[in-house]
């Protein structure tokens, strides 16, 4: 059970925001139903959020497998939940989806491109820094945009795993 409870979306600029995000999403994910407690942080988030997801032109399937990665290794369930269906429409396999909760990745699940993204989100996420070579490795299979938008992406699912698991947010919570 969440930490506080959900907000009200019945009420002024909330109500206003959830309708949007009702028109742009289909309906008011437990993620936005949380932030709705603050409308210029959720207006703020769908925003970058949306920008990240549809307007980037970041391959689906390599959005799907850092974000996917991120939500293991930092223990976040809501996230995974969301988007395990989103990464097998984008190609994704349920053997690779399996391995990316294991600590270490087993060979011969992925592609050299794929282990060098895996290891770039695995920097960003353990320890923030990336090491030169970490880097290097992950430089010759992105142009400059698709890198920034990667790099995007994985600050962007850390920072919703973060928000998720500080105020326990779960999918199997009641609104």
């Amino acid at each position: 059970m969440a930490r506080i409870d959900y907000a009200d979306l019945s009420r002024g600029e909330a109500a206003a925001l959830a309708d949007r995000i009702v028109a742009e999403r289909g309906s008011v994910l437990h993620l936005y139903q949380m932030l709705l407690h603050s409308p210029p942080a959720a207006e703020g988030w769908l925003t970058y959020l949306t920008a990240i997801r549809y307007r980037c032109g970041l391959d689906g399937a390599i959005r799907e497998l850092v974000i996917m990665r991120i939500a293991h290794l930092n223990r976040a369930p809501y996230e995974a939940d969301q988007h395990a269906p989103i990464a097998l429409r984008e190609g994704l396999r349920q053997d690779q989806l399996d391995a990316l909760a294991l600590d270490e990745i087993p060979d011969g699940l992925f592609d050299a491109r794929e282990r060098a993204v895996l290891a770039y989100a695995d920097a960003m996420t353990r320890s923030v820094q990336v090491p030169d070579a970490v880097f290097q490795a992950v430089r010759p299979h992105f142009q400059d945009r698709e890198l920034v938008e990667l790099t995007a992406t994985i600050a962007a699912y850390n920072m919703v795993s973060r928000f998720l698991e500080a105020l326990q947010v779960h999918s199997d919570d009641q609104r």
